[in-house]
């Protein structure tokens, strides 16, 4: 099923843009600490294999909220649920 809005094209002009083996195990071995305040999105509908996000959690020293947002949305947060990510981008502007 594609996101409301995506032609097959967009879809496999993204999915190429993936398409790098090396991309997750690069990622993973930096394991980079996140010193900046930090808001993290969920949807809860999100069918992608995730994390919980208390195993990441431990990677933000700064401040750092989850937020899991409701409603049927998945993982494409800007165009599933467009306030709750500005909503999001304006509350870690506040933090500053």
């Amino acid at each position: 099923m594609l996101a409301t809005g995506w032609s097959s094209r967009t879809f496999d002009r993204s999915a190429a843009a993936l398409d790098n083996p090396d991309h997750v195990d690069i990622v993973i071995a930096a394991k980079p600490t996140i010193t900046v305040p930090s808001i993290s999105l969920e949807g809860d509908a999100n069918g992608a294999p995730h994390l919980d996000p208390s195993v990441y959690a431990k990677q933000f020293t700064g401040r750092y909220e989850h937020r899991t947002v409701g409603g049927g949305v998945g993982h494409n947060l800007p165009q599933e649920a467009p306030r709750a990510f500005a909503e999001a981008v304006l509350d870690v502007c506040a933090q500053r």
